[in-house]
């Protein structure tokens, strides 16, 4: 598995977390573990910004930035209102986190997509010759 792989599907399984605990807990534990989870994914989101292609940098950014707003969102606002702002964040980071595990997987698929292509090819080639 690649280290992309893993942080797209860390990063959907935390926001999906988020979503359910939105729903599940008092507003003031929400508005605290929307700011602990936050933390969490904004260092998920720094880090993911080091990772090669570009639409992962971008997408690592973008979650970095959502997370900060979600964290400054928990400790302002009050609970009831912050409890609507962090399921709406964990919502898009959810979003965010398929998108990277189907840009992983089209990426992956159009690997293997090439090297049956090209063995076929090559076995193409074989059978001319003989």
């Amino acid at each position: 598995m690649s280290i992309r792989y893993l942080s797209n599907l860390a990063l959907t399984l935390i926001a999906g977390f988020l979503i359910v605990a939105t729903q599940a807990f008092t507003l003031p534990v929400v508005a605290w573990i929307g700011f602990g989870l936050s933390i969490a994914l904004l260092a998920l989101g720094a880090a993911s910004m080091l990772i090669p292609p570009l639409a992962q940098r971008v997408m690592g950014g973008t979650v970095a930035v959502v997370a900060a707003w979600t964290i400054i969102a928990s400790l302002v606002f009050a609970p009831a209102t912050a409890m609507w702002l962090i399921f709406a964040s964990a919502i898009a980071m959810t979003a965010l986190g398929v998108a990277g595990l189907s840009l992983h997987e089209l990426r992956s698929e159009r690997v293997v997509h090439s090297l049956e292509v090209t063995g076929a090819e090559k076995r193409e080639g074989e059978y001319a010759h003989a």
